[in-house]
């Protein structure tokens, strides 16, 4: 154990201001552990706060009497290894047992040399068994051994999450092992892959990391449908995304992570999927993905300007998925020919094509017509608002008799 005063105050000062408890009811031998102090090191903000320690004995009442004392949210998080949970507003501490004789010991059973520096809370020393300390300072992700890495195969993937999110590199022997350990991956749950992919995509560096995740073939069994051509577009997409943003002033930066992960996947809507499940992703990014990625096949298929009724079911079927499918066009190198001016309507909160405003609803149209609820009513407001945009009925009363006419019309249709 070695102590430096300069950090350790940097340390104190931060917890003076963060700490949601007072330091009184935790024992001797209690340390602040992991992300949260490189994180200070680092001179990292983040907008809410996981603070790990790790306590001598008696780790969930220590826990439960904080949660009791400061009326906080409590959960154990793992009984037989004395793991819990205290959760403060913008604020969520995780208390564990101290593994091993000393906290030396604990620290070594660790991913990285980064994530392996301790603060020692009642004394106010540093603990960097791994030499983290002078990894941090030469901004560098270095494993603590093979073997750490192989208890938990998730942290492969993890090296690269954290290089992309702490503006760091990986040393040499150690993305080496990353490489030969990639296969280890399969044993592990999607949801956790899915995680740790996130944090990825959600970084200003996504396109260079997913680049060198590919290249050392770290994903090869979760994103069986990449390619070297299809990674290369990652930086279009990149590209393209300041294009629109800029332009329509918008925040699109979900959009473009999905568009990235959607790029990754199969061409086939249906195995493109069941790739997606495989993930554990959420149902609202599967159908993101998936509308973008059927209509994408539509729009590639198109080789002059869209009438206003197209745009319209367009937009319909779109709806959120739009930029991603926008993107996606944009990088398929496909004639540009009126994406630009439908993004234009897309961010223009009152255009009448991308965001429509009814003229009557399907409640009129059941009392009115004498209908019964089913899908002819979906398909009759859809129709109206066509050809309300089309400039031929401008009111709801218009609706009702254009609505008799098609019906009508449709009848006879049906007999002939």
């Amino acid at each position: 154990m070695h102590s430096n005063l300069t950090l350790s105050e940097t340390i104190s000062n931060w917890l003076d201001l963060h700490l949601p408890f007072d330091l009184e009811y935790l024992p001797q031998g209690s340390y602040l552990v992991g992300g949260t102090v490189r994180d200070i090191l680092l001179h990292r903000e983040r907008e809410y706060l996981d603070l790990d320690f790790i306590v001598p004995t008696k780790t969930i009442e220590i826990a439960q009497n904080l949660a009791k004392t400061y009326h906080a949210g409590f959960v154990i998080l793992d009984q037989q290894r004395h793991i819990a949970r205290v959760v403060f507003p913008q604020i969520t501490c995780d208390f564990a047992e101290q593994e091993g004789e000393t906290v030396e010991v604990d620290l070594q059973r660790r991913d990285f040399t980064i994530n392996a520096i301790a603060y020692c809370l009642k004394q106010g020393n540093i603990c960097d068994p791994t030499k983290g300390l002078e990894d941090i300072n030469k901004r560098i992700i270095r494993m603590i051994s093979v073997n750490n890495l192989k208890d938990d195969p998730v942290r492969l993937l993890r090296a690269y999450r954290q290089a992309a999110q702490l503006n760091l590199t990986i040393e040499n022997d150690t993305r080496d092992t990353l490489r030969l350990l990639s296969g280890e991956l399969k044993k592990v749950a999607g949801e956790r892959i899915k995680n740790e992919l996130n944090y990825i995509l959600s970084s200003l560096k996504s396109s260079y990391w997913l680049e060198m995740v590919w290249q050392d073939k770290i994903l090869s069994d979760w994103l069986p449908s990449a390619t070297d051509e299809k990674v290369a577009l990652l930086t279009e997409i990149d590209r393209f995304g300041k294009v629109i943003s800029g332009q329509f002033n918008a925040d699109i930066f979900y959009s473009i992570a999905l568009a990235k992960l959607a790029l990754l996947l199969s061409c086939s809507v249906e195995k493109a999927e069941l790739e997606l499940i495989n993930l554990k992703t959420s149902r609202c990014d599967i159908r993101l993905i998936t509308v973008a990625l059927d209509k994408l096949k539509s729009l590639k298929n198109i080789s002059k300007p869209l009438t206003i009724k197209e745009q319209y079911f367009l937009f319909l079927e779109s709806k959120d998925s739009f930029v991603i499918l926008a993107l996606l066009y944009l990088i398929s190198q496909q004639p540009d020919w009126e994406i630009m001016s439908l993004l234009k309507r897309y961010f223009d909160p009152k255009d009448p094509i991308a965001h429509p405003k009814p003229l009557i609803k399907g409640n009129d149209l059941l009392s009115e017509l004498q209908l019964s609820p089913g899908p002819i009513i979906g398909k009759l407001l859809s129709e109206i608002q066509v050809a309300h945009l089309e400039g031929k009925i401008q009111s709801k009363e218009e609706s009702i008799i254009w609505s008799r006419e098609f019906l009508k019309n449709q009848k006879n249709r049906l007999k002939s």
